[in-house]
């Protein structure tokens, strides 16, 4: 029979794919990656369903939209019984692991939604029924940036005891989620390992990226991507700290990957590295993402292992939403919910998967033409992403709070229409241009079939 793949996944947040020299960027902050790249799969044009922490990462975990799982602001906790990442692969046979922030634990906020009780653990353990059934490995902070700062604080451990950060939170989360893959490589079986860092964020209480002590000096050299040339916004300040951020995620790569090698895993094993969503530095709104502009919502995903070699790269349009069917696809588990044979096993149920697996994205046949992304918080707002334009229209009448007390509304009006071709940095936006009155119509149309097809209900979008 045919042996399923061991699985680790490393998430940082808030990275955009610029910053990764696969990607383009000419100083060295990601020799590792760039090497898996190289051998491995990259995605042009990969994207988050959600720029926000939370719903990003619920939507990773479960394979549906942030509305499908009620999950479409920060402060929703992921609900009991929701299939996960951790349990369908656990139904497989695999141990499952988790490392660093969580983000998917908490009820709180204005005007919790009936169904939902406040229940905070951002400064305390997570208990065991909310950590998304992940249950042989954690170490993990629902608040990551509550419990710790850049060089001092905690996470908590599988008895919810706490596990000091010794230096830099990067070096400390890479150095305990090695351990906690050492312990997963001694058993037979496979695994699933999930690293989670906060790095890039900024740190929320300053308002600015940390870097590891002295290294950002390193990267004052960069290149202004041309999303920023010329706008305010504090990349100025922050750019530099965010490339000396990925330099220290990919060095705790590299340490994770030496453990593969030193267990003869290395190959059998497949690699995922993302980002939970981009950021714009403040140029586009007034903080760093929840915006339809690719700055906040593409991010990088390369992936390495069976099934993703041979140094290929990829311009399909993929989300997130594609992780959990490419696993369960590189387990011998159909998507579709049955199991097709592999090591044995129970059939795992996909019902409410949005995604489809990557191995078709990469092998050829037809695939989407758009992706559609939920914005929250900063409004209430859909947007369209196809190869060739973005399209965005915000709800009628709605101050910012309520983005946080509803997951969506029946009216919205054009906010942004961005031509990918003639203005690849989306810098002149022509949602109220006379001239682009008939494709912001064509676009609306398709953003509300879209919205339609995944919400259940057909929005009116007012096209300018």
């Amino acid at each position: 029979m045919a042996t399923r793949p061991d699985v680790l996944i490393v998430l940082t947040d808030q990275q955009r794919p610029d910053s990764i020299g696969a990607y383009g960027q000419a100083l060295p902050t990601s020799p590792t990656l760039d090497a898996l790249a190289a051998d491995g799969t990259v995605f042009d044009s990969a994207f988050t369903v959600q720029p926000v922490c939370g719903p990003a990462r619920a939507a990773i975990q479960t394979g549906m939209l942030p509305t499908d799982v009620g999950c479409w602001r920060n402060g929703l906790a992921l609900p009991d019984g929701v299939p996960t990442m951790a349990s369908r692969l656990a139904g497989l046979g695999y141990r499952t692991g988790y490392v660093g922030k969580w983000h998917l634990a908490s009820n709180r906020g204005p005007s919790l939604p009936a169904d939902r009780t406040a229940a905070r653990y951002e400064r305390k353990p997570v208990p065991p029924e909310r950590r998304g059934g992940y249950r042989d490995a954690w170490v993990a902070a629902d608040a990551l940036e509550l419990t710790s700062g850049a060089y001092r604080g905690h996470l908590f451990d599988e008895d919810g005891d706490e596990v000091r950060i010794e230096g830099y939170r990067v070096d400390a989360v890479s150095a305990i989620a090695a351990d906690r893959l050492e312990r997963l490589c001694r058993d037979e079986r496979p695994f699933l390992l999930f690293v989670s860092h906060l790095e890039p964020h900024h740190q929320n209480d300053r308002f600015r990226t940390i870097a590891p002590k002295g290294t950002a000096r390193t990267f004052r050299g960069f290149d202004v991507p041309g999303d920023l040339r010329g706008t305010l916004g504090d990349w100025r300040w922050n750019f530099a700290a965010s490339l000396a951020c990925a330099a220290a995620i990919d060095s705790g790569l590299d340490r994770l990957l030496d453990v593969l090698r030193d267990h003869g895993r290395f190959d059998s094993t497949i690699k995922v590295f993302s980002s939970d969503h981009g950021s714009h530095f403040r140029t586009r709104n007034l903080e760093y993402k929840r915006s339809p502009h690719d700055a906040s919502i593409r991010i990088p995903l390369v992936v390495h292992g069976p099934g993703f070699g041979g140094g290929r790269r990829s311009d399909r349009l993929v989300t997130h939403l594609d992780l959990l069917p490419t696993l369960l696809a590189a387990a011998g588990a159909d998507p579709t919910g049955a199991d097709t044979g592999g090591a044995g096993g129970p059939d795992v149920g996909a019902e409410g998967l949005r995604g489809r697996p990557l191995q078709e994205a990469v092998d050829g046949g037809g695939w989407r033409d758009e992706v559609l992304v939920q914005i929250s918080e900063s409004q209430i707002a859909r947007a369209l992403r196809t190869p060739t334009h973005t399209f965005s229209a915000a709800a009628r009448g709605v101050d910012p709070l309520r983005g946080h007390r509803r997951p969506r509304a029946d009216e919205y009006r054009a906010t942004h229409l961005y031509d990918l071709v003639a203005d690849p940095h989306q810098r002149r936006n022509l949602a109220r241009d006379p001239s682009a009155a008939s494709l912001r119509a064509e676009l609306a149309d398709r953003l509300a079939n879209a919205v339609e097809a995944a919400e259940g209900r057909r929005p009116a979008i007012a096209a300018g």
